[in-house]
């Protein structure tokens, strides 16, 4: 599967999940329910995966934590906050980096409109969906 078709599937889950729960849950609980419809359907999930990081001879095992990884392709990282912040995209795309991934979605599912908190992050281009 492509990453344009991965990522497809993913923001379909990730509104209809929206579409029933609303916005204002904890991000844990999209986390937790997203992890859910997504191994239900199939794809490797991984939750809170720590990532580590390495600096010339130091190496930190703990740099992040990636929210979830689907398919060790797409590295998505959750919010639920009111708006997501520039600074919330730059995070993204230094997890990117540090994992050599190219591939990320920021989801907001603090947005009104989920389609409005949806960000795909690829080879260092912030590019909204």
């Amino acid at each position: 599967m492509s990453y344009n078709e991965l990522s497809g599937v993913i923001i379909e889950l990730s509104i209809d999940i929206h579409r029933r729960l609303g916005p204002g849950l904890l991000e844990s609980v999209y986390q937790t329910i997203l992890a859910h419809e997504l191994i239900k359907r199939g794809f490797t999930v991984q939750k809170e995966e720590p990532i580590p990081l390495v600096w010339d001879n130091l190496r930190f095992e703990m740099g992040f934590r990636a929210d979830l990884i689907v398919n060790e392709l797409i590295l998505i990282e959750l919010k639920s906050v009111e708006q997501v912040a520039a600074v919330h995209k730059k995070q993204v795309l230094t997890y990117l980096r540090v994992t050599g991934k190219k591939p990320g979605l920021l989801i907001n599912f603090g947005e009104e409109l989920l389609k409005d908190g949806v960000h795909r992050i690829i080879n260092g281009n912030l590019n909204e969906a």
